[in-house]
């Protein structure tokens, strides 16, 4: 009985650090009305995608990772948005959160889109966004500021976000 309680003495201190980091990264998550952070990542061409160089548009940052069925059911959605409104300044940035390259790349055989997809497998970008699900959506202004963020996808979702998008692009 003196081991068993040896070893259940930390789990009080384990869960105690447990809730402290879950409030943390709650406390931490990207919140309308703050500037998007940085992305500088390569995308699949090998061409650098920032934040940056994206301003003067409205940008859908989305986090999505090939094992999440909510993602694979946005992908097309995120595809026609983009093919319905590059024209006026749009853009997706699609940030894997696969640890695999393979992964990924097998799934965009499957879901083909000509929007930049960015390989996140260190989960830097991720970091800096905290998504708190997949898949996980910033509609950012042409500033650069996020408007909208989306966490999670179901089908009513696509008006919404159509929606925000052509909010963004008529607006000064």
């Amino acid at each position: 009985m003196t081991r068993l309680s040896t070893l259940l003495r930390p789990i009080p201190s384990i869960l105690a650090a447990a809730s402290l980091l879950a409030i943390a990264a709650s406390a931490a998550a990207l919140n309308t009305g703050q500037r998007a952070p940085e992305i500088g990542l390569r995308d699949l061409n090998g061409n650098n995608v920032t934040i940056a160089s994206l301003r003067g548009n409205v940008v859908l940052v989305d986090f999505w990772a090939s094992w999440c069925e909510p993602c694979a059911e946005e992908m097309p959605v995120l595809e026609r948005l983009y093919t319905t409104y590059r024209g006026q300044g749009f853009r997706v940035v699609a940030v894997s959160q696969d640890r695999a390259e393979s992964n990924m790349r097998s799934f965009l055989q499957t879901h083909r889109v000509s929007f930049p997809v960015v390989l996140d497998a260190q989960h830097a970008v991720a970091g800096r966004y905290s998504p708190p699900r997949m898949p996980s959506s910033y509609i950012v202004d042409r500033a650069g500021v996020v408007r909208h963020v989306h966490e999670g996808y179901r089908s009513g979702d696509a008006r919404t976000m159509e929606s925000e998008i052509r909010a963004l692009l008529t607006a000064n």
